[in-house]
């Protein structure tokens, strides 16, 4: 059974004085007692890539972070994911935290389809991350139905009745986001909670991924809330991975990768 996650729905007022005066923190602190005890298990030993596959012209390990880098003799052409080998996870947590420069571009996918046609790509749900803050936090299906919520949005998806062809999926999309998608409340203004997320610097995340309820977290505040009832393009369980984006040189770092399967 899913424990109530401990969060507090304040006014973005109240949250930004929590951040102001330090109410909101990160930083590495590593497995508590309290997290394994609740069944989190860490899925990145800080040492090495055991248990994830990746280009390794784009992924590393250093100071004890998993590292996505884009330099400029190495600019990719598609989107590059390291993916973990650990199973298909259907209802989860996913705990860490991640640290991106400012021209970057990642996210992390779950209950996604691996491509065969192309190598390290994903295709399914993303909780988006980017240095400018302007999308990191909002979830995104890459390759599929684009935009499901932009940041400070709850949402609800209704049912798939068109061809379901990459044809009829494309043509369901319009400037970025999936026509499907009904605002169903408000969790704040997207300006509002973009104060939230630090640049440049550690933030952590949280997804919280049960049944086709989709709730991101970003340094304890909920962020974006999918509802998916669109039985045909959603997907009940899938792989996980971590991604960099085409586009400008850049660097991605996440840490502290704790999963816990429901």
């Amino acid at each position: 059974m899913l424990k109530k996650a401990k969060y507090k729905f304040l006014p973005v007022g109240l949250l930004l004085a929590a951040v102001l005066t330090g109410g909101l923190t990160t930083g590495c602190v590593g497995q508590t007692k309290k997290e394994k005890k609740e069944g989190f298990v860490k899925i990145f030993d800080g040492k090495s890539l055991k248990g994830w596959d990746g280009d390794p012209v784009y992924w590393k390990v250093e100071n004890g972070n998993l590292v996505g880098e884009i330099t400029p003799t190495t600019l990719l052409k598609t989107n590059s994911f390291i993916i973990w080998k650990g199973g298909q996870p259907a209802d989860f947590e996913l705990k860490g935290e991640f640290n991106i420069t400012e021209s970057g571009n990642s996210g992390i996918n779950y209950r996604s389809e691996q491509l065969t046609d192309i190598p390290f790509a994903l295709r399914g749900y993303q909780a988006d991350i980017d240095g400018a803050n302007r999308y990191t936090g909002q979830n995104y299906e890459e390759r599929k139905r684009t935009t499901l919520a932009y940041r400070g949005q709850k949402t609800t998806i209704k049912p798939y009745t068109g061809p379901a062809t990459p044809e009829g999926i494309r043509s369901n999309v319009s400037k970025n986001a999936w026509n499907g998608l009904t605002v169903t409340g408000s969790l704040g203004s997207s300006d509002s909670l973009k104060t939230l997320i630090k640049k440049e610097d550690w933030n952590t995340f949280h997804l919280i991924v049960k049944g086709n309820k989709l709730q991101h977290y970003v340094n304890g505040v909920l962020m974006s809330e999918v509802t998916d009832e669109d039985t045909v393009n959603g997907a009940a369980k899938g792989h996980l991975g971590v991604q960099v984006h085409v586009g400008p040189p850049m660097k991605v770092q996440y840490r502290n990768l704790m999963l816990k399967q429901l």
